[in-house]
Order: C-alpha cells, then structure tokens, then sequence
C-alpha cells in the first residue's frame, strides 16, 4: 500500500485533502453515491484512469475510512465497493462542487466522455434546491434520458442518493427529458420548475412528489 502523503499543515481543509486531494478520489466516490458498486463497473465508468491508479485510489480510501469492501453473497459471490458513512458525508462537498463548476461546465468538448447517470447529482441539487423534498418528503424519481436511465432518491438521508438504470420498485415520479435540458440544469441555465411549464420535462405519477412538480 502506498504510504500516506500530506500537506503537514495544520488545517482542516488540508487534512481534508489529504484524504480526498488525489485525483480520482472524489470521483470514485461520486460513482459509490449510487450504492456498491464492482471494480469492473467502476472501471468502466471512470474513462481514462487506469487499473493500477483505481486500485490504488480504492486501497488508500478504505484505509482513510471513506469506503469498505465486501464479498456479495452466491451466486454473486463479488467484491463490491461501498461508502461507509464518513464516505457518504462527502455528498454535500460533490454537491458543492458541482455547484462551483457549473459556471465552467461550457459546451460538450468532443473528447468529453458522458453517461447518463453523471446528470444524476446536478438534477438531485435542482429537486433539492427547489425545496421539493421538503415540501413532499422526498421520494423516488425515475429520469428517462435517451441515452439512459438513472433514479434519484430525494430527500434521503442515508444511503444510496442515486442509481443506474430504472427505479428498483414503483417511483414517486418520473422525469422524461433530453440531454440538453439536463445540460442546461447541470450549466445552472434552466430550474426544473420552468422546465416542467414549457414542456421540456413531462412528469409521469400520481404521488405528492409528482404533484409538486407539475405544480411547481
């Protein structure tokens, strides 16, 4: 195992760093948000780091506390990757992020990989930020992308925030809408709310969650 670098400056934003300043980490943990996750799916959602560079990223995480690693039982029988709750209390700091970089995301370069499921935090922050899940107590959403599904859990307070692919039972509300439109959220361009009146989002269900965002 590599051993520890550090700043040695006394500060916690340092100390921060040392943990979470490696390039690769913070993105590792933004695909581990979605729940455990196996190294080849890692791998395969993060272009262009290599193996040696993710193993290494991962062994240095688990010995910081920031994620564990477990055996899935038969007949998965793999070893998956997962936060653990000081992994998950990084959340806010993606979000915040993201938040910053939302200024300087610009247009699609063509060297840019995408996948769908990358749009997953920046529209968790719009929900959020729109104070739906306050106003309904959160729930599950289904985004329906032409490139892909992904689903959110808004509102939650523990646990998975996201995930790949369909919702894994019967959402609170769908969300269907093309990749400009999550492009603009993700840029800060465009709120949810006046996606819905203009008919770039169409929303499908008929809970709270679903209610309040036609009603938005």
């Amino acid at each position: 195992m590599s051993p520890r670098r550090s700043y040695d400056q006394y500060c916690s934003a340092a100390r921060a760093l040392d943990a979470v300043g490696d390039r690769w980490t913070l993105l590792i943990v933004r695909e581990l948000l979605a729940g455990p996750r196996r190294y080849t799916d890692l791998h395969a959602d993060l272009p262009g780091v290599s193996t040696d560079v993710l193993a290494s990223r991962l062994k240095d995480m688990e010995r910081d506390g920031l994620t564990s690693r477990r055996r899935l039982p038969p007949p998965g029988a793999a070893f998956v990757y997962e936060l653990t709750d000081r992994g998950r209390e990084l959340t806010p700091v993606l979000q915040a992020l993201g938040a910053w970089g939302q200024g300087v995301l610009g247009e699609r370069r063509p060297t840019d990989a995408v996948r769908a499921h990358w749009f997953a935090l920046p529209l968790l922050r719009a929900l959020e930020g729109e104070g739906l899940d306050e106003e309904t107590g959160g729930g599950l959403v289904e985004v329906r992308l032409d490139e892909g599904r992904f689903h959110l859990h808004v509102g939650a307070g523990s646990g998975a925030v996201y995930g790949d692919g369909p919702a894994p039972g019967e959402p609170d509300a769908t969300l269907a809408l093309d990749a400009d439109t999550c492009t603009a959220i993700s840029r800060g361009e465009a709120a949810v709310a006046d996606a819905v009146r203009d008919g770039r989002i169409e929303v499908g269900g008929d809970g709270p969650l679903a209610k309040a965002l036609r009603e938005a």
